[in-house]
């Protein structure tokens, strides 16, 4: 490609980025530049410099190939972390046991299939510039303060402009991801709502190739979306202008309406599966979600939870007897009771789902549970035999207590025990008890 003149911004006396002096790092820029290698902070950290936020990761880019890093480390006694980046081009160290380090050597892609790419290692900035995606995320700042700028990243930076680099299909059927990525990070710094008609066109044009992306790749981006700054105008776009329903596992016809209420009233205290829920009317549909994005069982069952419930919920809004008996049969039935903390945040989840307002919230997550009286030692103690039956007369007794508005001392509730024709609910239970699954 033609060469290209880069824009230099200077910002040396931005205090964010003078944080970042560290004597770990300064010791990593003099032991590069000792050898004439060139150091560069590269990508989302300068990206958030120049827009006055102090970079949590700090990733940087270097002319070293790996096999000249790792002879300067191994020379200068500095140890390496051995991860999978390595494979990669990318080395990491540890500077006088303190600080580590991600150093990844300029590429330029060789043959790319959508997914990934085939790569050689360059010298040349421009050229690992233009692989990257967005202009926003094309910049490099040296270790003296000057911001390196091939594709106008810095003035979209201070418009809040969102684009590629380069050509926009070309950078998209690079890596399909890209097309989630472009909303991320529109939703997290445009300011407005209007999209490029030409990079609308371009993700239509090419969002069929998000069907070979893997369901890790694709939930990664996705639950940053759905929980992120403007995430109801971006889910908005996604959908109604873009189609990109089928390729996220989502329904055909999603509630965007529910959507935009739910992420309107709680936009910091959702969860991205309650995000999810909210686009969905059938339980089924969270299986369908499933199957592409490979949920954790914890994500799953949250989804499955609240559509299960939403429909009781609503109708009983109000109702306080309603929502206390969910909080102890959640928490208190026998069989639950090592799950309690995460149950809860779903009966909260649930809460906000159905657009509860914050007395409610409290109400729910300040209620202290009462304690069910009665343990399977108890009842052996009254007489009760050992065997299966003893759960099941726990769970019989459990309904009395409940009946009872929870006032039924032990003593009570053991003169049941004994009772005839006690119904064998012990499955029935079995099915509503939560699963071993991640906590």
């Amino acid at each position: 490609m033609e060469p290209i003149e880069p824009k230099i911004l200077k910002i040396e006396d931005n205090e964010d980025f003078r944080a970042l002096f560290t004597p770990e790092l300064l010791k990593l820029r003099n032991l590069f530049a000792k050898r004439d290698y060139e150091l560069r902070i590269a990508g989302g950290a300068v990206r958030d410099l120049l827009m006055n936020i102090r970079p949590a990761d700090v990733d940087f880019a270097s002319t070293a190939t790996p096999t000249q890093m790792k002879t300067m480390f191994e020379e200068e006694n500095i140890r390496m972390l051995h991860k999978r980046g390595e494979e990669h081009g990318t080395i990491t160290c540890r500077i006088d046991e303190k600080e580590n380090f991600e150093i990844t050597t300029l590429r330029v892609d060789i043959v790319c299939d959508g997914r990934r790419a085939q790569v050689e290692y360059t010298t040349n900035w421009q050229l690992d510039a233009n692989r990257r995606d967005l202009t926003i995320n094309s910049l490099f700042l040296d270790l003296h303060g000057n911001v390196v700028d091939y594709f106008d990243g810095i003035r979209d930076i201070e418009t809040r402009r969102i684009a590629f680099v380069g050509d926009a299909r070309q950078r998209i059927q690079e890596d399909y991801l890209r097309i989630l990525r472009y909303f991320r990070f529109f939703g997290r710094i445009a300011n407005s709502s209007e999209h490029e008609p030409d990079t609308i066109q371009a993700i239509i044009e090419n969002r069929d190739g998000m069907a070979g992306i893997s369901a890790e790749r694709i939930w990664t981006e996705l639950k940053k979306i759905v929980v992120g700054r403007m995430a109801d105008e971006v889910m908005k776009a996604m959908i109604e202008r873009c189609g990109l329903q089928k390729y996220l596992g989502l329904p055909e016809e999603c509630n965007l309406d529910r959507f935009h209420q739910v992420y309107s009233r709680h936009p910091k205290t959702v969860e991205p599966m309650t995000m999810i829920a909210c686009l969905c009317e059938e339980e089924e549909q969270i299986a369908e979600f499933h199957r592409i994005t490979k949920l954790s069982n914890d994500e799953r069952l949250l989804g499955e939870f609240i559509l299960h419930e939403r429909n009781s919920a609503i109708e009983n809004l109000g109702n306080d007897d309603w929502w206390i008996d969910r909080i102890v049969d959640l928490e208190v039935r026998p069989g639950h009771e090592n799950h309690q903390n995460r149950l809860r945040q779903r009966l909260i989840q649930l809460a906000r789902s159905i657009l509860a307002d914050e007395q409610r919230i409290q109400m729910i997550e300040a209620f202290e549970a009462p304690k069910f009286p009665v343990t399977g030692r108890d009842l052996m103690g009254a007489g009760v035999r050992k065997g299966p039956h003893v759960r099941n007369i726990l769970y019989y007794l459990y309904e009395i207590w409940k009946k009872s508005r929870f006032t039924m001392t032990m003593d009570a509730l053991l003169e049941h025990a004994q009772d005839p024709d006690i119904p064998d609910i012990s499955k029935k239970e079995r099915k509503r008890s939560p699963p071993r699954g991640k906590k």
